[in-house]
């Protein structure tokens, strides 16, 4: 093997794995838990906004 077939195949590999990630990223089932990792930091400035209204009371 030389080292363009070497190349060829390494490159086929990367891509499958890449169409693999996006399949799985993109799946119904794992919509739910990347939604709620999406809406954490929203969750934060709630908790910050909480604190702040104790604190003037």
């Amino acid at each position: 093997m030389d080292q363009g077939t070497i190349g060829t195949i390494f490159t086929v590999v990367v891509f499958v794995v890449f169409v693999g990630v996006c399949l799985w990223a993109f799946s119904s089932r794992n919509k739910k838990s990347f939604d709620e990792a999406a809406n954490l930091v929203f969750d934060d400035e709630e908790k910050k906004e909480l604190n702040k209204k104790d604190q003037e009371s």
